[in-house]
């Protein structure tokens, strides 16, 4: 089991099922807000609490360096068993958000001994020649487990308890994959992390790190909008691929799950070919274009096209950037002193072409409603 190919595929598979416990109450919002009478400002906390408990996690993690003081895929498997845990507790007795807000952040506290340590196995067994490909894979990966409570909902239109229960066993099985047959890989040897927590704050007062991480924040805040209110927007727009009832928990995997792996291989792939920051500033123009044209699209079917169309080409369009922001970061984790100033400079040249880019697509844009409007009232 220590082929590398084998061992990234592993990962990848530890990943996809470890992943379903997070957006696993989001899959099932809208029974509980029928069932407990959730207002929609009072739906959100089924998600905002395992966003924050990530956070939290991980910044927890990375002071006391527990991905270097434990080996890391015992540590990827205790804290899926954990999460997985956490969603099954709230499946046997959740009976109000009281019960529910704090198992979420909890769950959202033990996946960040997932996601994160996940990425350094992956790089491990990763060359630098193809690693953007390879975190592109793993963060495809991420996005078809969140997605898959969806498709579970979908396909079995299964009461909510059943669909967290299925996710909690989901991640019960990541536990036993990675304990058992994960290894760590060679690239990068073992260490005890000594002052790791006074790195952190260094590389953040520098420009180039500081500059990936606010993008890659915002970035963040845009996709996990789409994913956590994506189902709820299906269900108002009326548009599903089989118009069948359940069709939106499909649709949704589709978007989130499907499109999002797509488009993580293409940006890894851009990424190995084309350079790292101007995939990732062509891919944010994209994907924030999407955001702002939405409301458009919304009502896109007097337009003849379907709102999933849409929706699919912007989940695809939001996940292209994000293997590159965690490449460059795992780049610069390794190289922070000798190639920071390359950083920086690659940026600066790539600000020029994220700007033509963003003018041409925006003329693009209003051309394109100019001409329907045009057309509209001459129909």
């Amino acid at each position: 089991m220590r082929n590398p190919l084998v061992q990234r595929g592993l990962i990848a598979l530890v990943l996809v099922l470890a992943m379903a416990v997070w957006f696993s109450a989001s899959a099932v919002v809208p029974a509980l807000a029928g069932q407990w009478h959730l207002s929609a400002g009072a739906a959100a906390w089924m998600t905002a609490p395992v966003q924050a408990g990530f956070v939290l996690g991980a910044v927890g993690s990375a002071v006391l360096g527990l991905a270097d003081r434990i080996r890391p895929h015992l540590l990827v498997a205790g804290c899926a068993a954990a999460a997985a845990g956490c969603t099954l507790l709230m499946a046997l007795f959740a009976d109000g958000l009281l019960t529910a807000v704090p198992l979420r952040f909890a769950t959202g506290a033990f996946l960040a001994g997932v996601y994160p340590v996940c990425m350094k196995l992956m790089a491990s067994w990763s060359p630098p020649a193809g690693r953007a490909l390879a975190m592109g894979a793993l963060i495809g990966c991420l996005a078809l487990g969140s997605a898959l409570p969806h498709l579970i909902d979908g396909l079995g239109q299964l009461n909510w308890r059943a669909v967290l229960t299925a996710a909690a066993a989901t991640a019960f099985c990541a536990t036993i994959v990675a304990g058992a047959l994960v290894r760590p890989g060679p690239q990068f040897p073992a260490g005890r992390g000594t002052g790791r927590s006074r790195y952190a704050l260094a590389m953040f007062s520098d420009r180039g790190p500081r500059l990936v991480s606010l993008a890659y924040f915002g970035h963040m805040w845009e996709l996990y909008a789409l994913w956590t209110w994506l189902p709820a927007f299906l269900i108002a727009s009326g548009t599903t691929t089989t118009g069948r009832e359940g069709a939106s928990g499909i649709d949704a995997f589709l978007a989130i799950g499907v499109a999002g792996l797509a488009g993580c291989l293409l940006g890894g792939w851009a990424a190995d070919r084309l350079g790292r920051a101007a995939t990732a500033a062509a891919a944010l123009t994209v994907s924030g274009a999407c955001c702002l044209l939405s409301p458009l699209f919304f009502t896109a079917g007097s337009m003849k096209v379907a709102y999933f169309k849409f929706v699919f080409f912007d989940g695809l369009a939001a996940l292209v950037s994000v293997p590159l922001f965690v490449w460059i970061g795992h780049w610069l984790w390794a190289k922070f002193s000798e190639d920071l100033e390359a950083l920086n400079e690659t940026l600066a040249r790539t600000h020029a072409y994220s700007l033509w880019f963003t003018i041409a697509l925006a003329v693009t844009v209003i051309a394109g409603i100019w001409v329907w409007t045009r057309k509209a009232r001459q129909a």
